[in-house]
Order: structure tokens, then C-alpha cells, then sequence
């Protein structure tokens, strides 16, 4: 304010001003309760501030189910796809009873503009987990990502050293790593109950293979709706078709997403966590042929059996019923767990009698939820490492991936855990990593 102005400023209007600053002071119950902490609701100082990249399908799942959590605020979203971008931006404000979430179409400019955001959810295609998820940890925040977190082993142990470099809290998607029933299948496992486990049996789903085709190029819409290019992200170029774009349609593609890991990134993991992997350094692949069964086996001797099941998921096959099993077998009896169980399968109802116990013990050992969502955000406030972290994820794809290097060098292979490379195999070894298309390298 220059001199001129402080000239024509009159004592009747400082009085003024006055009265009004001192009517606002004297009504502190215009905030809203919630702003202050009250009736339950978390203070903005002491709420994790989220930001959203990739909202349709599973991302619009993963964000009502965040809403859910009181501590959280989401202040932003962002896809690609304008439409899914306003559709969540709806969402959010709605339940959160504002209409303060931004929306963006490039998740770059979401991390370099949001200094207020702790954490972001990736919800993306397949293509940009393992890049959105770098990005994020580099521009300083903790992420959850869904599975699988990468398309290939490079990627994945990028997303490690990211997380350790910059040290993030990072969670996969991998969340019957927190449901009751799989826990406590795990927990049977992992704690002697079924004796020294023989065999685990992981669900990695029939598919119909992988198309390396591409679909008709048809007119691309406005930049403003779908930016294609940004869209396509770190894969290889190809021109535009909805057919990729809507329902999901580049899941069938190799060059947007993976075969054994679709599934396995989530099961694999599962029957993972019920083993001792104390010292065990390589896993041998056998090649069973296309669509088969794949036998598996440890350096330590416990065979490892990544099932397709043929047929709808939801037909009972001998050791589940439903999608995404995992099953465990030991000289003292079996347990299984899969979606839709009211509790887990046992190979005796002796086993059950404990299941509270078991859990409890699990919460209080492992100080976890059951809950995978709010396990993540528990450790974004605490700095622990979640159930599902970088190292359990590159654990699990590692193995995933190699399965799929396997079917398509249609021979038998042999991955050192360790070093993440197969023994004497450099055609093996060279399918470790893909090119990753410029400006989208990471």
C-alpha cells in the first residue's frame, strides 16, 4: 500500500475494520467442528494428504476405499482419461463434502505441483506402475501401487532402490497379504502347525496368452479427453484404437502387461509368506508346455506349483475354489484359502479351533491390521515397512517373471534369487528388461 493510500485511510474506517475483525474473533463456532478435530473427525494437521494417479477401474475401487479412512484427505486426481479424471474428482468431493480436488491429466505435473501430498495411490495400467512409482518416491512420496508393480525385473528392482534411496514407504497391491482367511492359511504354514511344508500351490489363472499384434489406428479424440500419447507411456508406440483403451482392452497385449504376474503378483506372494525362505538361493523352472501347470521347485527342496486352473476361475479344482488360491501342504495336513471363503479349507477341523488365536498372535506379532489399506497408512505415519513392501513385491515378481521367461523360451530354466539372473541362460537373461520408450525412461 503506497503513502497516498494510508492518507485516505480515515479513522472511521479503521473503527470499522476494527469491529468487524473483533465480530469474526467472537465467532469461533462458524469452523466447522471438523477442521478442529471434533466429533471424531482427524484434524487437517493430522490428516496423510493423498494424491490419486489412475482412477478408473481398480483405481475408482482402491479411492472409495480410502475414502473410508477418517485420517485421510485426497486434494487431487489424475488420469490420463478426462472423463475418469471428473468422475473421481466427483467422488472424492462428495464424500469428503468439498469441492477442493484438483484434477490433472499428467500425473508429472500432479508430484512437481503437490508439495502438500504425503502419499499417492497408482492405479494406472500395468505399463506405468514401476515408472509412476519411482517418479513419485523421487518427488518425496510414500506409494501405493497396484499389482503387478512392474512389467519387468529391471523395473522392479528399480522400484527397490528407489524406495530404499529415498527412503519410502512403499506398498503393491498384493492385499489377501491382509485378509483374514489367507492370513491365517499363511499363519498354519509359517508356524509349524501343518509341519514342515513339501508343497505350496499358488493360483496364476488361465489365460488365453498374450497378442503381439496391434489394433486398426483409428482418429484419435481432442488431447483435452484422452492424451495418447502420455496414455502409452514408457511401451512401445502404436496408433490409436479404443479397443485399448476402454474395458481393459490392453490387458491382453504383451507389450501393456504380463501373463503369470497378472495373477501370480498376487498369489505367488501369498504362498511366499508361509515359507521359510531362510537360504534359499535359486528356484528351478520346469517347462510344461503352453497353458500348463508349472512345477517349481526351491534350492531347499519345498516345491512350489503355479496352477492354472482350466475353465471359469470360480470351478472347484482340487485344491480351491474360487480365484486367486494359495494352498499349503505339510505332513501334519493342508490349508487353502481363496476370494469368497467364509473361512479358510482345512484339512481337519482341528486346525480351526485356534483360528482367533492365530490371527491375534499375527496382529500382535506383526502389529498389522487386517487390513491392507490402512496397513499402508499406519506405516506412512510410523515408517515401518508394510506387509507388502518393494523387497516382498521384486520377492515375488522376480519369480512371476521368470515363469513367463520360461513359456516363452518354451525350456527349462534356472533363476539364481539372489543375483535376479538365470545360470547360464543369456537369452534368459536379456528378457529381463524391455526398452522403455523415450520421454518415459525413468
Amino acid at each position: 500500500m503506497n503513502r497516498g493510500a494510508y492518507a485516505s485511510f480515515t479513522r472511521r474506517q479503521f473503527l470499522k475494520r476494527g469491529a468487524l475483525a473483533t465480530g469474526v474473533m467472537a465467532l469461533p463456532h462458524l469452523i466447522p467442528a471438523s477442521a478442529l478435530g471434533r466429533d471424531g473427525a482427524v484434524a487437517p494437521s493430522e490428516r496423510i494428504v493423498l494424491g490419486a494417479i489412475g482412477v478408473g477401474g481398480r483405481g475408482a475401487y482402491d479411492l472409495g476405499w480410502i475414502l473410508t479412512e477418517r485420517d485421510v484427505q485426497c486434494v487431487a486426481v489424475c488420469d490420463a482419461l478426462k472423463s475418469r479424471c471428473d468422475a473421481a474428482k466427483r467422488l472424492v468431493d462428495d464424500k469428503q463434502g468439498t469441492r477442493d480436488c484438483a484434477t490433472y491429466g499428467d500425473l508429472r505435473e500432479l508430484l512437481a505441483e503437490r508439495a502438500d501430498v504425503d502419499a499417492v495411490l497408482i492405479a494406472t495400467g500395468d505399463r506405468w506402475h514401476a515408472l509412476a512409482s519411482v517418479l513419485a518416491m523421487r518427488a518425496g512420496k510414500d506409494v501405493y501401487c497396484e499389482k503387478p508393480a512392474c512389467l519387468t525385473m529391471a523395473q522392479g528392482q528399480l522400484v527397490v532402490e528407489t524406495a530404499r534411496r529415498y527412503a519410502r514407504v512403499y506398498q503393491t497391491g498384493a492385499q489377501r497379504l491382509s485378509e483374514p482367511n489367507h492370513v491365517f492359511a499363511i499363519e498354519l504354514a509359517r508356524s509349524g502347525r501343518l509341519g514342515p511344508i513339501h508343497t505350496a500351490y499358488a493360483d496364476i489363472r488361465w489365460r488365453d496368452g498374450l497378442r503381439h499384434d496391434w489394433l486398426p489406428a483409428e482418429p484419435e479424440p481432442p488431447k483435452d479427453e484422452l492424451d495418447w500419447d502420455l496414455w502409452l507411456g514408457p511401451c512401445p508406440w502404436r496408433p490409436y484404437n479404443p479397443g485399448y483403451v476402454n474395458g481393459g482392452g490392453w490387458y491382453h497385449f504383451y507389450d501393456f502387461a504380463t501373463d503369470v504376474a497378472m495373477w501370480g503378483a498376487h498369489t505367488v506372494a501369498q504362498a511366499l509368506a508361509g515359507l521359510d525362505l531362510t537360504g534359499v538361493t535359486f528356484i528351478e523352472f520346469e517347462y510344461a508346455g503352453p497353458d500348463a501347470t508349472m512345477i517349481t521347485r526351491l534350492s531347499n527342496g519345498v516345491k512350489l506349483v503355479l496352477f492354472r486352473v482350466a475353465g471359469s476361475v470360480w470351478e472347484p479344482c482340487d485344491y480351491w475354489h474360487g480365484a486367486c488360491g494359495e494352498r499349503f501342504d505339510g505332513p501334519e495336513g493342508w490349508a487353502a484359502a481363496a476370494d469368497g471363503y467364509s473361512r479358510t479349507d482345512v484339512s481337519s477341523p482341528q486346525l480351526l479351533r485356534e483360528s482367533r488365536k492365530v490371527l491375534a498372535d499375527y496382529t500382535a506379532r506383526t502389529r498389522r491390521p487386517l487390513n491392507h489399506m490402512r496397513d499402508f497408512f499406519d506405516c506412512v505415519r510410523s515408517r515401518r515397512l508394510p506387509v507388502a513392501n518393494a523387497e516382498v513385491m521384486q520377492r515375488s515378481m522376480n519369480i512371476c517373471l521368470a515363469a513367463d521367461i520360461c513359456e516363452q523360451l518354451k525350456r527349462n530354466l534356472k533363476f539364481d534369487l539372489l543375483k535376479a539372473e538365470f545360470a547360464g541362460d543369456a537369452a534368459a537373461n536379456r528378457m529381463r528388461s524391455r526398452a522403455m520408450r523415450a520421454p518415459y525412461m525413468g
